[in-house]
C-alpha cells in the first residue's frame, strides 16, 4: 500500500471514530480496532492496545494522543499529521456548529431522546475498549494486585491518583531490571 493510501485509510478511520463514537478517546477504540486490526491488519492489536495505554497516562487528548502514536507506526511522521487531523476535525467542526446554535437545540423531545440515547452507547463503547485493556495489561500477577491496590486506594481512600502514578512510576524506577516474583 503507498503511503498517499495509508494517510487516506488513516484519515478515513480517525474522522469516522470521531464523528460516530461519542464520550472520546476509550469510545473509539472499538471502532479503530475492527477497521485498522481486524480489517485492514494495518496494525497489531497489541500495538493498538499499547498505544492507547499510554496514551491514557500522558496529559491531553486520549483520542489525539492514540491517533498520532497510530499514524506514526503505520506511516511515519505523515501518518502523525493525518491522524491527529483526523480525530480533532470532526470534534472542532460539531462544537463550532454546537456553539453557534445552541439556543436553536430543543431541550425536550426527540433531542433529549437522542441525547440520551448517545448517553447509553457511549457507555457500552468505554465498557468495551476499558474491557479490552484490561485483559492487555492484567496479564501477571504483580499487574492485577497493583491495579487493584489503585482501584481500592483511589476508590475507597480518595488517594489523589496522580500520587498513585508518580509513586507506582518511582518503584518501577527502583525495580527496573529486576525480576519481581509472588509467592
Amino acid at each position: 500500500m503507498r503511503r498517499s493510501q495509508k494517510n487516506w485509510r488513516l484519515f478515513k478511520v480517525f474522522f469516522t471514530a470521531g464523528v460516530f463514537t461519542f464520550s472520546g478517546g476509550m469510545a473509539m477504540l472499538p471502532v479503530i480496532r475492527k477497521e485498522l486490526v481486524e480489517d485492514q491488519s494495518l496494525i497489531s492489536e497489541f500495538d493498538l492496545l499499547e498505544y492507547s495505554t499510554i496514551s491514557q497516562g500522558l496529559p491531553g487528548v486520549i483520542a489525539l494522543s492514540t491517533a498520532c502514536f497510530v499514524g506514526k507506526k503505520i506511516n511515519g511522521w505523515q501518518g502523525v499529521w493525518w491522524a491527529g487531523l483526523a480525530v480533532i476535525l470532526p470534534a472542532y467542526s460539531l462544537m463550532t456548529i454546537a456553539t453557534i446554535f445552541y439556543q436553536f437545540i430543543p431541550k425536550e423531545g426527540a433531542f433529549l431522546l437522542a441525547f440520551q440515547g448517545i448517553r447509553g452507547t457511549a457507555c457500552v463503547f468505554v465498557f468495551d475498549a476499558g474491557w479490552s485493556l484490561v485483559k492487555h495489561n492484567l496479564v501477571s500477577e504483580l499487574r492485577r494486585l497493583t491495579a487493584l491496590g489503585s482501584l481500592i486506594a483511589t476508590g475507597l481512600f480518595g488517594v489523589n491518583p496522580v500520587l498513585i502514578i508518580v509513586g507506582l512510576l518511582v518503584i518501577g524506577w527502583f525495580l527496573k531490571g529486576k525480576e519481581v516474583r509472588l509467592k
